[in-house]
């Protein structure tokens, strides 16, 4: 005879049905706010604060360069030194009792050096729209103005973070570009038409030398580590690249006849709307890097060149460079830059010094513009 099988857990009431729970519209509702409504309230309300700090830092930012501006006027009206200083110390500490101490007699100093520096309130306006007052203190002391104006420049159009914009200045970013090397006179062009239009050229972009410490090769590498490295770290040399540079391909194959060729890393740069053919060097340049790196170009200017794109350009990379070949053999006419880059840094002091000394060698291998050229 057998047992009956008893319930086993929770007991079920006889004549019991199971049934089927509905969603409540409380459900719906917190799907529909989840989902979507709260989401765009969200951006509608993060995006209105920072539309709303903008306004205010900019506001700020144009404040303190009237109070320089107006303090300057009243200093330059009297040409004593020593009654500058005590107009400035007197004014810091009436304002400093009325509105706080960011009106200590430093900052309003640096007020002064604003309003001195950014003659123009017009171009401070529209700085101020993409550029904090921190932003200007990190500007401030530079001592070159076409400097001041390049970082500003690029600061505004690649938004670049106060933290980003004193990364660039301690890495002297402005002192590296192809830039940095021309005339006085056009740098100022390229920088006036940057704002005016947006432009981008290629001696904005190319630099000399490229830091590639991030890499961390050493000092004794093969070329293969070094491409290696490269990819490894690829976002790092994107960034050290400059603005608008893409990977496209690595080890890119050239068929011609019979032969195979390969350019060792190709990238586009979508502001200068070329290719970019990088080729890396264990060693110094050698003038035959000319003809391998016009082989390539003319290859990807024939296949690969999209319609309305300009030229390809060619960056070769070398531990050393030999100015005099680079002179002779007129590179940037045929769109090739040369440029040293390390692998390791060297003290700071001797950083600054090497890059100092290959912008006032290359200045000074600059024609006269007063002297007019002999006629034939």
């Amino acid at each position: 005879m057998t047992k009956p099988r008893k319930n086993v857990g929770k007991s079920v009431a006889p004549n019991s049905t199971r049934k089927r729970v509905a969603s409540s519209p409380v459900d719906g509702v917190a799907d529909v706010v989840q989902t979507g409504l709260l989401v765009d309230l969200r951006q509608l309300i993060e995006g209105a604060r920072r539309a709303a700090a903008m306004v205010v830092h900019a506001g700020l930012t144009l404040m303190y360069w009237r109070i320089g501006q107006r303090i300057r006027a009243e200093v330059l009206g009297d040409q004593r030194a020593d009654y500058g200083q005590q107009i400035v110390a007197t004014l810091s500490r009436q304002l400093v009792a009325d509105y706080g101490r960011s009106f200590e007699e430093k900052n309003l100093r640096r007020m002064l050096q604003f309003a001195d520096l950014f003659a123009s309130e017009a171009i401070v306006v529209t700085l101020s729209r993409q550029l904090s007052w921190s932003h200007f203190l990190v500007l401030l002391p530079l001592k070159e103005a076409l400097a001041r104006d390049f970082y500003a420049q690029m600061c505004q159009r690649e938004a670049w973070s106060v933290r980003t914009l004193r990364e660039r200045v301690d890495s002297m970013l402005f002192e590296r570009t192809a830039l940095s090397k021309k005339p006085e006179e056009l740098i100022r062009l390229e920088l006036d038409t940057v704002r005016a239009r947006g432009d981008v050229s290629p001696p904005l972009l190319l630099k000399d030398p490229y830091l590639l410490d991030f890499l961390g090769l050493g000092d004794r590498y093969l070329e293969k580590d070094l491409e290696d490295a490269i990819l490894r770290e690829l976002e790092s040399f994107l960034l050290e690249l400059g603005a608008g540079f893409s990977f496209v391909a690595r080890q890119r194959r050239i068929q011609l006849d019979s032969d195979d060729f390969y350019i060792d890393l190709l990238f586009y740069n979508r502001k200068l709307r070329r290719l970019v053919a990088i080729e890396l060097k264990l060693g110094e340049f050698k003038a035959e890097y000319k003809s391998q790196m016009e082989l390539y170009l003319r290859w990807l200017a024939k296949h690969d060149q999209e319609p309305g794109d300009g030229p390809p350009l060619g960056i070769i990379l070398c531990t050393g460079k030999k100015r005099e070949q680079i002179e002779l053999l007129e590179l940037d006419k045929s769109g090739i830059h040369v440029a040293e880059y390390l692998t390791v840094l060297p003290p700071r002091e001797v950083f600054v010094q090497k890059i100092q000394s290959a912008l006032e060698q290359a200045r000074a291998r600059m024609p006269d513009p007063t002297i007019a050229p002999e006629k034939e």
